[in-house]
């Protein structure tokens, strides 16, 4: 990936909810992040259920799974703020979707007393898969299929979970694996002055011909064969009388 540089942190994440409305009566029930390095997961984590205070609609416990009984007596957001932006620190936050995580996490940050993020911090991958894939379905489970992406940890939707079947669509999203094993590394070139690259010679050029000593022991092994031989004695006569 263009302008991608080594050791990159960034911080893959998901929230659970109890709705669509950050700044109204919604709030978040689960936060999963976790820890990438060049793109590449690398174990670190930090996931917590919240206490939302206020029910749990149906149709979100159908989603989730979360029910109010189940996210009562759990910490409130303002109790997990400092930990969660001790983890992510000064780095990029992903997530498929953005503006919706984003719009949560900030409303709830402003309410605990604290700065929201700025936009500048998070990448949506949602948006990344449009660009890469016009017109293509882009939901994380559309394109889990595409990449071959197992949803089989998946029974609901749940923060930590997403986040790691985000995390594998996010490097594919970026290349794949092959751009971390240096497989679309692009050879030397040298440039002109007017800026335009020009393709370096080569120390030891490559042998581009057989030799004649070759070039009789495969034509000996043509001779002997039969139905074949006639197509290559054509194109030999043809270059011995100077044809193409």
């Amino acid at each position: 990936m263009d302008g991608f540089k080594e050791n990159t942190r960034e911080i893959v994440f998901d929230t659970e909810t109890t709705g669509f409305h950050a700044k109204g009566d919604d709030r978040i029930t689960e936060i999963g992040c976790l820890e990438v390095v060049d793109l590449l997961p690398t174990g670190r984590q930090f996931h917590c259920y919240l206490d939302p205070q206020r029910d749990v609609p149906d149709k979100v416990v159908e989603i989730t799974g979360l029910t109010t009984e189940f996210l009562r007596g759990k910490p409130l957001f303002k109790d997990k703020a400092d930990e969660f932006l001790e983890f992510v620190g000064d780095s990029t936050l992903i997530a498929h979707n953005a503006q919706f995580d984003m719009g949560f996490i900030n409303a709830e940050l402003v309410r605990s007393g604290r700065k929201p993020l700025p936009a500048s911090r998070f990448k949506d991958t949602l948006a990344m898969a449009h660009a890469k894939f016009p017109g293509s379905p882009a939901s994380l489970d559309a394109l889990c299929k595409r990449f071959g992406i197992s949803l089989s940890s998946r029974d609901k939707h749940g923060a930590i979970v997403d986040s790691e079947l985000l995390a594998a669509v996010y490097l594919e999203l970026c290349g794949g694996r092959a751009m971390n094993l240096g497989l679309d590394a692009k050879p030397e070139a040298a440039e002109t002055d007017s800026g335009f690259p020009v393709a370096v010679t080569r120390p030891t050029p490559l042998t581009l011909r057989p030799s004649e000593e070759e070039t009789a022991a495969h034509r000996a092994f043509v001779s002997s064969l039969k139905g074949e031989r006639i197509v290559w004695e054509k194109i030999w006569t043809k270059r011995e009388r100077g044809r193409p």
